[in-house]
């Protein structure tokens, strides 16, 4: 046993030292990083990371709603999530010196979220992008050959959903950013809070709920996008340039497509914020000021095909990521967008009975 003493005595001068060790908390969206950008901070910082992911910002808000979260860094959408923690006292003001590679954001994109945050003081852009939809127009044409491919009518009209409901309708399960476009689509205000435009907003949808085949996350949707389960959906940008890939990488030749409707796309920033109870702040600001750096970006941007605020970034891009123009919208598509405000809490209510009646049907 006299040989097991040294063994144990050593055990026990580690042990301490590996509970001591930093834990980071991250709560991200699915399919939302590079894991080599996890790895490095790791090895720079010393920090451990440990990485939960949510698909919805429902989810989200119901987390953090509830207090003591557990996390350190959270990635809520600007509007309505972010400005509504915001608003909240929910999230901690960052110490911009603490935050050496705050300068590298554009500062064209910050004034885009200042409004859901006056000043910037709660958030970093992390990445941005669009709703629109995911489309594979062969399916389609062979259904409905004269059916419009630029325009939301292709899923939002029923005499249109019903012709192609053969190859597969999906939206993804989040009324907070499905109603706006169908509210835009109907040529109304995104952000009205009229009872008639809600009321209104909600028959278009029930209208075509016979042919919606599928109202699920939008993790599942890429994943079923690139089995080649549905040949029409509505998601966000970058989850439909995920599945064109993965169809790619499984050896499934497609026509999948991304297309911003012609009615206007709408534009969404995914901010980088610390719970107001965050268990370690300091870690959470340089996990911020490591991810700002535009090589680091860069790696996120080429791994999950979502364009980023670190204009520097893009000398590190891959090509075909920097000249793809689903991924880094061309000057008009972007004019054609729209931003969302928060609705109040009765219009949010009104909102979500209206999903629930959608999902339903009924």
């Amino acid at each position: 046993m006299r040989f097991l003493r040294p063994l144990l005595l050593a055990l026990l001068l580690v042990l301490p030292a590996a509970a001591q060790q930093p834990v980071l908390n991250v709560y991200n969206w699915t399919d939302y990083i590079d894991p080599q950008a996890i790895e490095g901070f790791q090895r720079e910082t010393g920090i451990r990371v440990r990485y939960d992911v949510f698909d919805s910002l429902e989810t989200l808000e119901g987390k953090l709603s509830a207090g003591r979260s557990g996390y350190d860094i959270v990635v809520p959408t600007s509007e309505p999530s972010f400005a509504r923690l915001v608003r909240a006292g929910a999230l901690l003001p960052l110490d911009r010196a603490r935050i050496p590679s705050w300068g590298n954001q554009d500062p064209a994109l910050l004034a885009q979220v200042a409004g859901s945050d006056p000043g910037n003081r709660h958030g970093a852009i992390y990445l941005w992008g669009t709703i629109g939809m995911g489309l594979r127009p062969d399916r389609i044409r062979a259904l409905a050959p004269d059916a419009p491919l630029d325009s939301l009518d292709l899923i939002l009209k029923p005499e249109n959903a019903r012709r192609i409901a053969r190859c597969g309708i999906a939206i993804m399960d989040s009324g907070i950013d499905v109603i706006p476009s169908v509210l835009r689509w109907l040529g109304r205000d995104p952000n009205s809070s009229d009872t008639a435009d809600q009321r209104t907003a909600e028959q278009a949808l029930l209208a075509i709920r016979p042919h919606v085949r599928a109202i699920i996350s939008s993790a599942a949707i890429t994943d079923a996008l690139a089995q080649g389960e549905y040949c029409a959906v509505i998601s966000y940008s970058g989850d439909v340039v995920q599945a064109q890939i993965r169809a790619r990488e499984g050896g499934r030749e497609t026509d999948l497509a991304y297309v911003q409707p012609k009615e206007g796309a709408q534009l969404w920033f995914d901010m980088l914020a610390i719970p107001a109870d965050a268990p370690n702040p300091e870690a959470a600001q340089r996990f911020i000021d490591y991810m700002l750096r535009p090589e680091v970006m860069a790696g996120v941007t080429n791994q999950v095909r979502y364009p980023n605020a670190v204009p520097a970034s893009r000398q590190h891009l891959r090509p075909e990521v920097a000249a793809d123009p689903n991924v880094y919208p061309p000057p008009e598509a972007i004019a054609r967008s729209f931003t969302v405000s928060a609705p109040g809490p009765a219009v949010e209510r009104a909102r979500a009975r209206s999903w629930s009646r959608f999902k339903a049907g009924r």
